[in-house]
């Protein structure tokens, strides 16, 4: 589904990827976890193709994102960090712009929009949404065109509580429809609930690369998943 090799990413002297190497199957939901600077969001945008490699290369079913772009993003949704819409915009225009630019029906996004839950806030402008509300307008965006793969950068960073859940019941349910997720996280629990396998990013380089349960089984006699994070976070940091 996704093979990323070699995976390396320059800015001048920094080097924010180094040398990612990694495989996402189909229908699996696969996990960023690292600090913030650590190579999470610069991996995202070089699958979604927002990003160019200095070097390596990265397969989309087969289709090689750089030198193919337009046709290898026809199969992702991309939800960045930092989400912004027009602010004179309603939540309903939004939804319906984006869904005119995927040839998709006004009922249709009319009808994500209601699921959504904006509890009477669709019809109001954007400035007065609060972040968890923009963030969840983002989700509600990208999960219209019913895109195979979706990628999400920190997308429960301006969540609260509710938001959290409902993010949480989101991931599930895309899941069950066959969707493959990879989604950024700094927070243990997130990876630990909703993620099959976790790539652990310290220092732009892939420090671990492992399922959940593996991960739980190989540190049980030595601590928690939390003990492995922070030994590959103290290790960079040496």
């Amino acid at each position: 589904m996704i093979v990323v090799e070699h995976l390396t990413k320059q800015y001048g002297k920094f080097t924010a990827v180094n040398d990612v190497s990694f495989t996402v199957k189909q229908g699996e939901v696969f996990a960023f976890l690292g600090p913030n600077g650590s190579g999470k969001t610069t991996t995202l945008k070089s699958i979604v193709g927002l990003n160019i490699p200095t070097s390596g290369s990265i397969h989309v079913h087969g289709i090689n994102v750089r030198t193919h772009s337009k046709a290898a993003k026809q199969f992702m949704s991309y939800l960045p960090q930092r989400v912004i819409f027009p602010e004179t915009l309603t939540a309903r225009e939004v939804v319906r712009f984006y869904s005119s630019l995927r040839n998709i029906s006004k009922s249709v996004a009319d009808e994500a929009l209601s699921n959504a839950g904006f509890n009477g806030f669709s019809d109001k402008p954007v400035h007065e949404f609060s972040g968890g509300m923009i963030q969840r307008l983002g989700m509600t965006v990208i999960a219209i065109p019913d895109s195979p793969i979706l990628l999400l950068d920190e997308p429960t960073a301006n969540l609260d509580p509710q938001g959290v859940k409902q993010f949480r019941d989101f991931i599930t349910e895309q899941k069950a429809k066959g969707k493959t997720i990879i989604f950024s996280t700094h927070l243990l629990a997130e990876a630990e609930q909703l993620a099959d396998r976790v790539a652990i990013f310290v220092s732009g380089k892939l420090a671990a690369l492992e399922s959940i349960d593996n991960l739980r089984t190989t540190f049980l006699k030595e601590g928690t998943i939390e003990d492995l994070y922070l030994h590959y976070v103290g290790n960079s940091q040496k």
